[in-house]
């Protein structure tokens, strides 16, 4: 297939297919982007939630330590809890403090995947129009004295191709998505834990500090 016959079907859908390749790279870049983050952080939470794991109380000194390994990172807002209010003892007020900062990193882990999202929905209309752009001008040869039954199928499939490429778009986009989205509900889930360990390790913090 040359590029003269590319740009002819592009031209025949309307231009719709000038902007498909556009929604392929959008949806390829956020993609992978998120993949290396998140794996990122999926990785880096294992080694907190395993080291956490190990005290018997919330030691402020070893938080410390793990809050410069992962500065940068959503967990980061969860270890600097309990070192930001160190004299809370109660479970129900720190609890709220942990959910909050849990709150607010959210976003950070799902950022830009609304593009992601959005390529998904739209690719598959934009090839729709695109399709029945070319139908169009495939029909109008109808009007034309001494048209060839071939001149229409051939425009009609030619037509087709702007679905197929919103499809080939949604379709890549879906498996990006939901294996993003997944990782996003691990990543949370993991926060979930932290959290959960250090309220049960306050009790201890609070023996260790009297004794």
């Amino acid at each position: 297939m040359s590029f003269n016959h590319l740009f002819t079907l592009a031209a025949s859908s309307g231009g719709v297919l000038y902007v498909m390749p556009l929604l392929l790279l959008i949806t390829l870049t956020v993609s992978l982007e998120r993949v290396w983050f998140l794996g990122r952080l999926k990785e880096r939470g294992a080694v907190v939630i395993g080291r956490v794991e190990s005290l018997n109380h919330l030691d402020h000194e070893e938080l410390s330590g793990l809050l410069r390994d992962v500065r940068r990172q959503p967990l980061a807002s969860v270890l600097r809890v309990p070192l930001k209010f160190p004299n809370v003892h109660d479970h129900i007020r720190l609890g709220d403090l942990l959910e909050e900062a849990i709150l607010r990193e959210v976003p950070r882990m799902d950022r830009s995947l609304w593009l992601v999202d959005t390529a998904i929905t739209l690719a598959p209309l934009l090839g729709l129009l695109g399709t029945i752009i070319g139908m169009f001008n495939a029909f109008q040869v109808l009007g034309q004295p001494g048209t060839a039954p071939t001149q229409i199928t051939g425009g009609i499939a030619e037509a087709l191709v702007a679905t197929a490429a919103g499809l080939l778009v949604a379709i890549v986009g879906l498996i990006f998505l939901n294996a993003l989205q997944s990782r996003v509900r691990m990543l949370v889930h993991d926060m979930e834990t932290l959290k959960m360990m250090l309220i049960n390790r306050l009790d201890n913090a609070s023996m260790q500090g009297r004794s």
